[in-house]
């Protein structure tokens, strides 16, 4: 095959053997438990989960091409509950034969009926399933599926890695780009291979329209500089999706670098979130819980500048907004930090929750009144009516003490006032 088919080059450069397989050593490597079964052509039901481009596909093709087994594909996207039973049927029909290793591609796509339909063909042992997912199989795939299933995590594969698939696709003859002179600078190499983030097929795809959109010099060799390969690159990818795993793991990130008062952490998390897309005001909202939740009383300035931030970014709007994200970011990650209020809040509901509904004293009430089989009045007292004040008096039927104030920032004020009025 050609530079010249029409099949992309990272379909083209896909391995043929475990041996052409770049990366995931730690499943992969001699004597792992994957390679033993794929080599030994004994695989049972797998689930391959990893980010985009690490060789989940690959790995299925080259199983294809080991085990003497019938190989059938499915796509999550495209197949239904019909081609889930015709191919399944068949299968059971030919139990006596080879038997099927099935492969679903983005079987996170496949709803619930239809994982359901798929349940007792994968528990008879009618067919073998191989799936391949960007999402958590614990979230996104039946329990029934996942509990019959050995699950198989791919790591995005390393710069190394890509520049070994990139030079590669420009040295094989048959299936890359080995019959046309090239010269790859070593700057440029090391760009694609770290830009591309993990992502074999978006470093392959983007050599392939360098190599493809690029004119020779007049020796007749295609010069891959540094800036044939930003101006093919044009952008980088940021492995991120609203509702996968990189959403939910970015914002976490985030949160508990304010936390752990890195301000630095936190402004590049912020500006990831900010370049892959992700919804200001969402961020906005998890800056204004973060103002309460770990910076407390520490500094109560906190929750007002995480509020103004959230009414600027819908005043203002992308872009400009990024700059009172920022500003809120690392202002709450350099604040002092407490929990106290969020503790308290947590502990007195749970004691509500577990049946300690305590009734309101007789004082407090709205309207005062005299308490059942007494001739007195309970009267309330107006803490404004003494020395500083306050009084001491009885809030709670049974007392207990919910907030307990740090010796960080103003909360150290707070300790030190009310272990005064307590005194």
């Amino acid at each position: 095959m050609s530079h010249d088919s029409t099949e992309p080059l990272a379909a083209r450069m896909r391995p043929q053997t475990i041996a052409d397989v770049v990366g995931q050593e730690h499943i992969l490597g001699p004597g792992k438990l994957l390679r033993r079964v794929i080599e030994a052509d004994r695989l049972t039901n797998v689930i391959f989960y990893g980010p985009p481009g690490c060789g989940k596909t690959s790995l299925a093709e080259v199983i294809a091409k080991t085990t003497k087994r019938n190989f059938v594909r499915l796509s999550g996207v495209l197949s239904g509950v019909g081609d889930i039973r015709t191919i399944c049927d068949r299968a059971r029909n030919e139990l006596g034969g080879q038997g099927t290793i099935l492969f679903i591609d983005e079987i996170h796509r496949f709803n619930k009926s239809q994982q359901d339909v798929l349940l007792p063909y994968v528990e008879d042992g009618t067919v073998v399933l191989v799936g391949a997912t960007t999402h958590n199989p614990n979230f996104f795939i039946n329990t029934p599926l996942t509990s019959r299933s050995l699950v198989f995590e791919l790591k995005p594969l390393t710069a190394q890695a890509i520049a070994s698939l990139l030079e590669r696709a420009l040295a094989d003859k048959e299936k890359g780009f080995g019959n046309v002179p090239s010269r790859f600078d070593a700057n440029a190499k090391e760009f694609l291979a770290t830009i591309s983030d993990g992502d074999a097929r978006h470093a392959l795809t983007a050599l392939e329209i360098a190599m493809k959109s690029t004119p020779p010099n007049a020796d007749s060799v295609v010069e891959l500089t540094l800036d044939v390969i930003q101006e093919c690159v044009q952008r980088r990818q940021v492995r991120y999706d609203k509702k996968e795993d990189g959403h939910y793991d970015t914002i976490s990130a985030f949160i508990k670098s304010i936390r752990g008062s890195d301000p630095d952490a936190a402004i590049y998390w912020l500006g990831k979130m900010l370049v892959a897309g992700e919804d200001p005001r969402f961020i906005a909202r998890r800056l204004v819980i973060s103002a309460s939740e770990d910076i407390g009383n520490a500094d109560p300035r906190g929750i007002s500048v995480a509020v103004a931030a959230m009414q600027a970014c819908e005043f203002v709007g992308m872009p400009e907004c990024a700059l009172n994200l920022a500003q809120a970011t690392t202002y709450l990650a350099s604040a002092p930090k407490s929990n106290a209020s969020c503790m308290a809040i947590s502990e007195a509901m749970a004691d509500v929750e577990k049946g300690r509904v305590q009734p309101v004293p007789e004082h407090l009430k709205n309207k005062h009144v005299k308490a059942i089989g007494s001739n007195e009045v309970t009267e309330y007292k107006y803490p404004h009516a003494f020395a500083n004040h306050y009084v001491k008096q009885e809030y709670l039927t049974v007392p207990k003490k919910y907030y307990r104030p740090s010796e960080e920032g103003y909360e150290a004020t707070i300790a030190r006032r009310l272990a005064s009025l307590k005194a």
